[in-house]
């Protein structure tokens, strides 16, 4: 049982890691996350060895968890277009290449768009993809993103990201990352019957394979398959239902990661706000 709660927020990584960090201990955060790429495009910030070094420091002193990098927008390895496909690729191995200099932290990833593909032969992209990139010998796990299912997403079922891990040449190196907005959007009650929802995670992949939390409000109605994210209590999930989340037992010790519409003030409001409710 973890006794500390473990959450912090998307924070720019512009200046670096040791920065990150910094940050993070400003708003009382022992977790972040940071996009490894520009979000939108696909150019990666060089690796400094020394500030890698500087952020090890700050991370023990600071009695940091782990940490949820997050893979860029435009990676999708189940596009119909072959050069999109060829992109995810790349970006993926420069990724996990780049996490090596950080060992033994999270990568989480959005699974992909099938384009008009249909699922199955989506799932068999991204697995097929994952496979060319994960080797034995890494120490990062990649964390497959529940999603909306907004769209072609592939992920917007539990069943879905099920499948792609069976295709998996090394499963134990994917997990997965459980987006309260995205699940919530995609039909999962875990407003009215959170038990059950995570029942069924079980059931369907296995809660031992769930190694983060995003913390998310959403605007939108349950099952709406949109993804719209909103502040904490400001939205169709709510405040009460989002800290039944980070605070069940079933769930206790996972990194939680807030997504909401927030700068950092609004971040260490929020952060505060689940640490008082946190028993």
């Amino acid at each position: 049982m973890q006794d500390e709660l473990i959450m912090g927020c998307h924070l720019s990584s512009s200046k670096g890691y040791e920065a990150m960090a910094r940050t993070a201990e400003s708003i009382k955060a022992n977790t972040f996350a940071f996009f490894t790429r520009n979000p939108r495009g696909g150019a990666a910030k060089a690796i400094d060895p020394e500030d890698i070094a500087r952020f090890e420091i700050a991370c023990e002193q600071i009695g940091m968890g782990p940490i949820v990098a997050h893979g860029s927008y435009t990676i999708n390895p189940c596009s119909a277009i072959e050069s999109v496909r060829e992109f995810a690729l790349q970006a993926l191995t420069d990724d996990l290449a780049r996490m090596e200099f950080t060992p033994g932290q999270l990568f989480n990833m959005h699974p992909g768009s099938h384009t008009g593909q249909g699922v199955e032969a989506g799932i068999e992209q991204i697995a097929e993809t994952l496979n060319q990139v994960i080797t034995p010998e890494q120490t990062t796990t990649v964390l497959l993103e529940t999603m909306s299912g907004k769209g072609s997403e592939v992920g917007g079922t539990f069943e879905q990201l099920a499948a792609i891990r069976e295709r998996i040449d090394h499963p134990e190196k994917v997990g997965v990352c459980l987006d309260t907005c995205h699940v919530w959007d995609a039909g999962y009650d875990i407003v009215n019957d959170l038990d059950g929802v995570l029942d069924e995670f079980d059931r369907v992949i296995g809660l031992e394979h769930l190694r983060a939390l995003h913390i998310n409000d959403s605007l939108n109605d349950c099952g709406a398959h949109k993804d719209r994210h909103a502040r904490i209590g400001e939205g169709k999930i709510g405040a009460d239902a989002l800290v039944a989340v980070v605070d069940h037992p079933r769930l206790r010790g996972l990194p939680c990661i807030l997504e909401t519409p927030n700068e950092l003030p609004g971040y260490a409001k929020e952060i505060a706000f689940f640490r008082k409710n946190y028993r």
